[in-house]
């Protein structure tokens, strides 16, 4: 398969402005996926009768996944500025539809294209990293990866505290000023940026089963993150439900704060690629799997609120450090293809994250707060076998 390569002319820097106000956008995109999570319960209740609420957080994973695997490779044959901010706008779309939903299988079904055009995020990123100098690019992608990472923490203390206090909708209502916010951001701070390949969609997407089946290391690094985001996912898909029961009596707005309390994994990412420098990404990926094992018997030996926020903080400890370190991984196996190579590893890893909403859903129906953490202890578990499985050549 041959890619022809556009030699466009690339801006030589990125502002300051620019760059705050792509980290800004960023950070608001991704938030719209994790929205619901601390609201479940009170979701619930507004639709007495209906279980399909309990799939409105696997829907919204399951569209992010698509949106992924359907949306991202478009960076490199459009417009990356006209398709950064059309899918703000169609984000606004969504989250208007999700606030007006008058059944749960609405809502589950403008969760889906909430998760999709959320990927809006993973489009801002690589744009980021084509924009600023070569002696710059790590630093810039840093910078916007802090953006995405405080969206995906504060998003779940800010629909606590709404919904608790005005309502699951309102948090919607509030998603869709802060979408258009995002767009006006975009509009005035991108600059136009032609398409990088001539490749046909077609081929594009053909060429991911390509870099599948060719690539050994992503597919293990895809595998372990996406058992690894199953276990994340699978915690905060039902802790929400947990406080609100008798052991704890507690409402939506104290779920939402735990995401403050894992605003300590963001400084995960610096102290795990120091000690990669060390000791190799392969050794750090080991290590945050290992960590989300230990997570999990926290959560499932002590039933407590300390047990909970030092949980929640070796939980994003452990999923941060294995992510960074598998991307770093993967966007050494082909320089020239690591927009799609992002794709593959992202749509896996949120295959993986729905997964995890709906194994949680089930485990809490059947087996309460034990099974929810006997499936989250066992899917790090899983990730720890594929990784020994895969052999990589190095710790």
């Amino acid at each position: 398969m041959t890619i022809t390569t556009v030699n466009a002319k690339t801006p030589t820097g990125l502002s300051r402005v620019g760059l705050l106000a792509m980290a800004t956008a960023s950070g608001i995109a991704v938030a719209n996926i994790y929205y619901n999570q601390p609201m479940l319960g009170i979701i619930e209740a507004d639709f007495p009768g209906q279980s399909a609420t309990a799939l409105v957080p696997t829907a919204t994973q399951l569209g992010y996944a698509l949106g992924l695997f359907l949306l991202l490779p478009l960076g490199d044959l459009v417009h990356r500025r006209k398709l950064i901010i059309g899918q703000f706008l169609i984000l606004a779309i969504a989250l208007s539809l999700a606030a007006v939903s008058s059944s749960a299988w609405i809502l589950v079904a403008s969760s889906l294209l909430v998760g999709a055009s959320s990927t809006v995020a993973q489009q801002i990123v690589p744009f980021a990293a084509s924009l600023a100098p070569a002696d710059k690019r790590g630093a810039t992608i840093g910078t916007v990866m802090a953006g995405v990472l405080s969206g995906i923490l504060f998003s779940r203390t800010l629909s606590g505290f709404v919904g608790e206090h005005a309502g699951w909708r309102e948090m919607f209502w509030i998603g869709v000023p802060m979408a258009l916010v995002a767009a006006a951001m975009m509009f005035a701070t991108l600059p136009d940026h032609a398409p990088t390949s001539r490749l046909h969609y077609r081929n594009a997407i053909k060429s991911l089963g390509h870099l599948w089946t060719h690539e050994p290391s992503l597919r293990t690094a895809t595998l372990v993150q996406a058992a690894l985001f199953a276990s994340f996912t699978a915690f905060w898909t039902i802790l929400a439900l947990y406080l609100q029961g008798p052991s704890f009596g507690l409402g939506a707005d104290i779920a939402g704060l735990f995401g403050i309390v894992g605003a300590v994994g963001v400084f995960a990412a610096p102290v795990a690629g120091h000690i990669a420098d060390k000791r190799g990404p392969h050794f750090v990926v080991w290590l945050g799997a290992a960590l989300t094992v230990v997570s999990w018997i926290i959560f499932g030996a002590w039933a407590s609120i300390v047990a909970l926020i030092i949980g929640v903080i070796v939980l994003d400890f452990g999923i941060q450090g294995a992510l960074v370190s598998n991307q770093h991984i993967i966007y050494a196996l082909n320089p020239d293809a690591r927009s799609r190579l992002n794709t593959i590893f992202m749509t896996g890893m949120f295959l993986g994250g729905a997964t995890g909403s709906a194994l949680a859903s089930v485990a809490w129906q059947n087996g309460s707060w034990l099974g929810v953490s006997l499936v989250g202890g066992v899917l790090p578990l899983l990730a720890l076998a594929v990784k020994a499985l895969g052999r990589s050549p190095q710790l």
